[in-house]
């Protein structure tokens, strides 16, 4: 008799090391063991292995509630329509911690590290408490926390620096909270989204939450008429006069020429939906380029497990 073997585990990209917001948000909302989480350098690197097929799902953050979009996470979207989808979303609420390699007082602080996103999440404690330091950038809130916990013992910047981060980051590379909750509201978010390859989508991944009865449809958009008067007004009345509702627009350079733009959109509804379907389709009329980045269920009720 043959001996089975388990299926082999599917993969999930996220942007690492260990101890980032977005292994927290892909641990709390996956059902346990079901997937092999896979840290990667960053969300670029994450979206680029899950094209190259070393990976099932990439998960990467797409918006926070206090700080905005994540622009890279955009434009990567915009760049690989057609050849990755989002298929899913999470939610996470958010946190952060002045982590240092030791305790020290704010004052003796000279410099703080973290994700270039996250200062903005905290700007009121970094004016208030932190004037006098300066910001510096890593590539991930992880990485500045196991950085800075890493300086040596006796190193002249052991004592003036920390890193704003996640509190299971001090826990793993044995940093030192030096205060907790640092974030401007205490409702702050992040949101994100799960992705997988068009040709051979998997879904969305094994989610403990069951998904709602509402669905999202992303999209992106531009045209040459875009810098004539009215015509982002035509393109929104495609949705307007169908009673669509818009949960989300902002635009992002082209990156060609000054004043060359696209457009990004959430709208609620499936893109089966015979209403979006032909809300797109006048759209396309009006556009250059019109791109479905994704059609999947918005982030369900975290009190419901899925199963």
């Amino acid at each position: 008799m043959s001996q089975s073997h388990p299926p082999e585990m599917r993969r999930a990209g996220y942007l690492g090391p260990e101890g980032t917001f977005t292994e927290e948000a892909l641990l709390t909302s996956t059902v346990p063991d079901s997937l092999e989480p896979v840290p990667l350098a960053s969300i670029y690197d994450t979206v680029t292995a899950l094209g190259a097929g070393s990976l099932d799902w990439a998960l990467v953050p797409i918006e926070n509630s206090l700080d905005g979009s994540i622009r890279v996470t955009l434009d990567l979207l915009a760049d690989r329509a057609g050849e990755i989808e989002i298929v899913g979303e999470s939610a996470l609420a958010v946190s952060h911690s002045l982590i240092a390699a030791e305790q020290v007082e704010l004052a003796e602080i000279d410099t703080v590290i973290s994700h270039p996103q996250v200062p903005g999440q905290c700007s009121r404690f970094l004016r208030t408490e932190l004037a006098h330091a300066r910001i510096l950038t890593a590539r991930s809130t992880a990485e500045a926390v196991r950085d800075v916990a890493s300086e040596p013992a006796g190193s002249e910047r052991r004592g003036h620096q920390a890193a704003l981060g996640t509190l299971l980051a001090a826990q793993i590379y044995g940093g030192t909270v030096l205060r907790a909750g640092v974030e401007d509201r205490a409702d702050n978010e992040t949101r994100f989204v799960w992705l997988a390859r068009v040709r051979d989508s998997p879904g969305a991944p094994p989610l403990r939450t069951e998904p709602g009865d509402e669905w999202r449809t992303s999209l992106v958009f531009w045209g040459a008429g875009a810098e004539s008067p009215g015509w982002l007004v035509r393109c929104l009345d495609e949705f307007a006069r169908r009673e669509i509702n818009l949960t989300k627009i902002e635009s992002r350079p082209r990156r060609e020429r000054m004043g060359r733009y696209m457009f990004f959109a959430d709208l609620g509804g499936r893109l089966g939906d015979e209403v979006v379907s032909a809300a797109i389709a006048g759209l396309a009329e009006v556009c250059e380029e019109v791109r479905v980045l994704g059609s999947y269920p918005a982030a369900g009720d975290p009190s419901k497990p899925a199963g």
